[in-house]
């Protein structure tokens, strides 16, 4: 073999020219990587940094407040129901009217009541004289002791059927369980009415009660007693307190129901309308910002990209406490902060940018 290639010098020649070629590439490429891996990341050239906008922010006291929408409802709403059959026999007030407690608004025919209870009252008479009778001849043993309960037994019978036709008789004048505005009135002159069915409709608007559902997150920090603002639709404002957090969160929705107490003295007639709550929670240090800078995490949170002191970008969750047409409050930011206003779009968490300071009113 070497025989053979010793006739053809210039074979040999093109070996070794290739094994030396390979042997200096390879020697450059392991030189480049320890070169690579000996020295550190080399900053980007500034020209090469991506550039943000920033505003800085400072946080300033505002009161907290949780805003939700809600129901006005009257503070008593009682539909009265006949107790007894009969016909009506007199209206005695009109629906619209302001009544006063005990105060007659309906009347149904007696019928043959008013003589049940006559006959009622001579039956107890008549037991309680047999039994002061049968009393002394007890005490001279003359009769058992067995026929003296006997005609107390009766005797107390005969008051409850009395107690019973009283009741009977009294049912037949419907009167308001308390003072408010007779507002329905479900028949008429002559109307015949059985046990059970609607008569009328009496509510209480002295005091009003605004109904809600607040989130499960934010009823831990509400308290009874609370100031609430109630806002109407037609802008005008009333003031009211929380009493009342249900115990346990509605099982579809998972939101509890909250009742707010609202004083109504002018009598306004707001009962069945839509409002608006403000309930104050307290005061906290908070940002007021774009609610276009808020932008979310993986985990699907709201927060903002700002820029720390290494001109690093940085992402923080934070809490909203309110939104208007105005901004957002949120909470969660250090106290003074580099926002950006401009090119959050960009860029992402802990990539090094370059700043620049916002246009004033931009």
């Amino acid at each position: 073999m070497f025989t053979h290639l010793s006739k053809r010098p210039w074979i040999i020649a093109v070996v070794i020219a290739i094994a030396l070629l390979l042997w200096l590439f390879s020697g450059e490429r392991f030189s480049a990587r320890d070169e690579a891996q000996a020295e550190p990341d080399k900053p980007l050239a500034a020209a090469e940094l991506a550039r943000v906008e920033v505003q800085w922010l400072e946080a300033q006291p505002m009161q907290r407040q949780h805003v939700v929408q809600g129901q006005i409802e009257a503070w008593r709403r009682v539909e009265l129901r006949a107790q007894v059959s009969g016909s009506v026999q007199k209206l005695d007030q009109d629906k619209g009217n302001r009544v006063a407690a005990e105060q007659l608004l309906l009347s149904l025919s007696p019928d043959d009541r008013p003589a049940q209870v006559a006959r009622s009252e001579a039956d107890v008479r008549q037991r309680e004289s047999d039994v002061t009778a049968a009393r002394r001849l007890r005490e001279r043993s003359l009769i058992s002791a067995s026929e003296l309960m006997r005609l107390e037994s009766e005797l107390a019978k005969a008051r409850a059927e009395l107690d019973s036709a009283r009741l009977h008789l009294r049912n037949t004048r419907i009167k308001a369980p308390f003072a408010g505005i007779y507002d329905q009135r479900a028949v008429e002159l002559g109307d015949y009415v059985q046990p059970g069915q609607s008569l009328l409709t009496l509510v209480d608007i002295d005091r009003l009660k605004v109904t809600a559902q607040i989130a499960q997150q934010q009823v831990t920090q509400l308290q009874l007693g609370q100031a609430v603002s109630v806002e109407l639709l037609d802008g005008r404002t009333l003031q009211g307190e929380l009493h009342f957090i249900a115990a346990a969160a509605d099982p579809d929705s998972r939101s509890f129901r909250i009742e707010v107490k609202v004083d109504n003295p002018d009598g306004l007639r707001l009962a069945g309308a839509s409002a608006t709550l403000h309930i104050q929670t307290g005061e906290a240090m908070a940002h007021r910002l774009s609610p276009a800078l808020l932008s979310l995490d993986e985990s699907g949170r709201h927060g903002v990209k700002w820029v720390n002191g290494e001109q690093r970008v940085e992402f923080t969750p934070v809490q909203l406490i309110s939104v208007d047409n105005q901004g957002a409050w949120v909470s969660g930011l250090p106290p003074k902060v580099a926002l950006i206003t401009l090119g959050q779009g960009f860029v992402e968490a802990g990539q090094q940018v370059r700043t620049q300071l916002a246009a004033e009113g931009s």
